[in-house]
């Protein structure tokens, strides 16, 4: 199973980069990971189309809260069952379009804080890495 994070913009700051090359570093050879980064929403839709076999996630406020112990189970569950992936959808700074939203198999949200759009890209890398951690029983996670 692969996951694949599409998200609109890129990295500006170092730190924000740093942060989710570091996680995405430590997923490798583990399960795999690509991340997408796309000018704009209409690039989205667009690259959205060719990933047409992956379930869609879209990072949205008014989506379902999940813990980590919740996440590593929809993870777990997703490559039990014979994913071929998910794909993870960030918007930019206005979030996503509501038909993209409509489109996903799934609404998500981090929690009921507003983030940053680069930032919530970090922390849904950092919590895929927990969330695969889990799923192999690894130390990383201390609940």
């Amino acid at each position: 199973m692969k996951l694949t994070v599409l998200a609109v913009g890129k990295l500006r700051e170092a730190w924000v980069a740093e942060g989710c090359e570091e996680y995405a570093k430590r997923m490798r050879g583990k399960l795999p990971l690509e991340i997408v980064e796309v000018r704009d929403t209409a690039e989205l839709e667009k690259r959205l189309a060719k990933s047409t076999r992956a379930q869609v996630w879209a990072l949205d406020e008014r989506g379902k809260q999940l813990s980590s112990d919740e996440l590593a189970q929809a993870l777990k569950k997703a490559m039990d069952h014979g994913e071929a992936g998910l794909t993870f959808l960030i918007g930019g700074a206005d979030g996503l379009p509501p038909e993209l939203v409509k489109r996903a198999n799934f609404h998500w949200s981090l929690g009921r804080l507003t983030l940053p759009h680069r930032l919530a890209r970090l922390v849904l890398i950092e919590q895929l890495y927990r969330a695969l951690s889990i799923v192999r029983g690894e130390p990383y996670h201390r609940a």
